[in-house]
């Protein structure tokens, strides 16, 4: 076998059991996750915003900007819930360049898994900790999940990943909201069957052990634009998209037919600035549309505390070193105008 064993990692067990969650910031998660689920349920009408960094890659910036999303938070409660992006783990097309704090907790250094196990669960457990917030990771890596499950309120499935077995298992058997991205070539059967599955009840094999799901209730759709067979960026947010997931959906025998629209990747052509105007255009469908305003249940949005993104080592704070993000100044503007057009 063409592999270097280096060290056998601790087990998610020993890790929360030398990083613990205390009671309050438990019953902090547990009450985020309830207002949460109410969203999806229909219960609440309250409009979601995933919304933070590309990745996270130091733990510094990403806790000031989070710090930022908290005080805003509280001026917005009675309309938004903000769930902050915490991306610990970052999808690479090719295999090349940074994967995130997991890792790597100093992109600057060689990967440390170890570290960056440890790494990411302080900083997402930091996060409700100390800011009294819980935050969304993707699960790029199924068997990472357990690291960070008692901490997180949302989880993300990647367009790469959405058509894997063991992620659609694995999220029939998280009790958060787990939203499947459209893969990249933009086939909403394929998402929409990866719901089916996160919404049954399994049994399979995971981290060694034969296990029984009951299925996810709260697992929905994550519109995030396409790419055609040249390559070219194919947005799905458009009021002809919505209505047909609308359709689609309704076809369907699904719990809480719900959809976050993704304003980034393929949807923007990874064109930043054009979030702004593709949530406009998205509230604006929503307005018109009674069908599409009970579908959408909130954006995605990448942002940071610095607009674009740069290269690893050149140490502009809070500045991306992946996808390029909207800075901070537009990005509370358009928290509050969202709020404003609910």
């Amino acid at each position: 076998m063409n592999m270097i064993f280096h060290r056998k990692l601790p087990i998610p067990k020993e890790i929360k059991a030398q990083f613990p969650l205390s009671e309050k910031a438990a019953a902090v998660k547990e009450a985020r996750d309830r207002e949460i689920a109410a969203v999806f349920t229909g219960e609440s009408n309250k409009f979601l915003l995933i919304i933070g960094p590309c990745s996270a890659d130091r733990e510094d910036a990403v806790m000031d900007y989070t710090e930022r999303l908290v005080r805003v938070q509280e001026e917005v409660k009675d309309k938004i819930i903000i769930i902050p992006r915490i991306y610990t783990n970052k999808p690479r097309t090719t295999g090349e360049g940074y994967k995130g704090m997991l890792h790597q907790p100093d992109p600057s250094k060689k990967p440390d898994m170890l570290e960056g196990i440890i790494a990411i669960r302080s900083l997402h457990a930091k996060a409700v900790e100390l800011l009294g917030i819980t935050c969304a990771d993707e699960m790029l890596y199924t068997d990472n999940y357990r690291y960070l499950d008692d901490i997180l309120s949302y989880v993300a499935v990647g367009a790469r990943s959405v058509e894997n077995q063991d992620h659609r298992l694995t999220s029939s058997g998280i009790a958060v909201p787990v939203g499947m991205k459209n893969p990249t070539s933009g086939d909403y059967s394929v998402m929409l069957n990866s719901i089916v599955a996160a919404q049954g009840h399994h049994t399979f094999i995971y981290r060694g052990w034969e296990v029984e799901t009951s299925g996810n209730p709260l697992s929905h759709a994550i519109l995030r634009g396409s790419v055609n067979k040249y390559g070219t960026s194919k947005p799905n947010y458009h009021y002809e998209d919505l209505l047909r997931l609308c359709k689609m959906y309704g076809e369907k025998n699904l719990k809480n037919p719900a959809c976050i629209v993704d304003a980034n990747h393929s949807n923007s052509n990874k064109q930043y600035l054009e979030q702004i105007r593709i949530c406009n255009e998205v509230l604006h469908s929503m307005r018109h549309n009674p069908d599409i305003e009970k579908l959408v249940k909130g954006f995605m949005i990448e942002s940071y505390i610095e607009d674009g993104a740069q290269k690893i080592g050149e140490g502009t704070y809070g500045k991306s070193i992946t996808d390029p993000c909207l800075g901070w100044e537009k990005s509370r503007n358009l928290i509050y105008s969202i709020a404003d057009q609910l």
